[in-house]
């Protein structure tokens, strides 16, 4: 979606001003995981409209591989307004309905989509935008699993999206599917009716490589089959908190693409995480390599955060 965000601290019923930037969940991950030096292909459905093209030239800026996203000639991009505060609700209208990602259908998805992919990142998103978007959805993780790509999940639930019901319903049966999970711990009960760790360590046992749960407290743990690792947050000043679960995202798919330990992972996650949240949008603060290795060693050693 495009992006239109209001001056810092005012109301979006009183904000005059407003920066375009892009967003969505998935776009998020796929520009965080840019940044960190990883090859990415973005795929979805925009409009043949100027939103469109904006979003198609910001994540071209950023190196992300949008040679596959479709063009809808009828339908409008989606449209994100929003405003942002540290310390009080952030009021979020999402304009979805009838865009071009809503009409996404299995016959969207590209023969070549997932050629070359270790991985493949989905949000419960976009299975909630429609039933044709449900069945692409499908059609993707059947596209990883012939690839030989792992499925990375996570579920972002959105309520505006649809009741408890409607996603326990329609992406509830998806966690199966995760071969790497990152949920809320809200989530994961919303989803399964059980307690989240609970939960997680029983997906753990039915196949999962790793199940990490995010905590209301910001702290995080992950289920391996090798047994359990917690995270604390790093205290950061908080400018705009949204995009904190999509910037963890990306840091925790980045380590564990190059094979960092689950620790180290769950510590670049929270580290990039924590970078996100000090900038406006949801993708202005994403780092890259060298910006989130120094701000880790900052926060973890204390060593000197200023680069001089």
């Amino acid at each position: 979606m495009l992006l239109m965000l209001a001056e810092p601290g005012v109301p979006l019923d009183r904000a005059t001003h407003f920066r375009r930037s892009v967003a969505g969940a998935e776009a998020n991950v796929a520009v965080g995981l840019a940044r960190l030096g990883h090859s990415v292909r973005w795929l979805g459905r925009l409009g043949a409209d100027a939103p469109g093209a904006a979003v198609l030239g910001e994540l071209r800026a950023d190196g992300v591989d949008v040679s596959q996203v479709g063009v809808d000639e009828q339908a409008p991009t989606g449209l994100l307004l929003r405003d942002c505060h540290p310390s009080r609700a952030i009021d979020v209208q999402y304009f979805r309905s009838g865009s071009a990602a809503s009409h996404l259908e299995p016959a969207h998805i590209p023969p070549a989509a997932l050629d070359g992919a270790r991985v493949l990142h989905l949000s419960g998103i976009t299975p909630m935008l429609s039933p044709t978007a449900a069945e692409a959805t499908r059609r993707l993780i059947e596209l990883a699993r012939a690839a030989g790509a792992l499925v990375s999940f996570d579920p972002n639930v959105r309520h505006k999206l649809g009741g408890a019901a409607q996603w326990a319903q329609i992406v509830g049966p998806l966690l199966a599917d995760a071969d790497l999970l990152l949920a809320g711990a809200d989530e994961l009960e919303l989803l399964t009716a059980r307690p989240a760790d609970e939960a997680a360590a029983d997906l753990v046992k039915e196949g999962a490589r790793a199940v990490v749960i995010k905590r209301a407290d910001h702290s995080a743990t992950a289920y391996t089959g090798a047994g359990r690792w917690d995270q604390s947050p790093f205290a950061v000043p908080v400018v705009d908190p949204v995009g904190a679960g999509d910037a963890f995202a990306a840091g925790y798919l980045s380590g564990w693409l190059r094979g960092l330990p689950e620790q180290a992972a769950l510590a670049e996650a929270a580290c990039v995480a924590a970078l996100a949240i000090q900038s406006p949008t949801d993708t202005a603060g994403l780092p890259s390599p060298a910006v989130r290795d120094r701000a880790l060693a900052a926060y973890t050693e204390g060593i000197d955060a200023v680069h001089r």
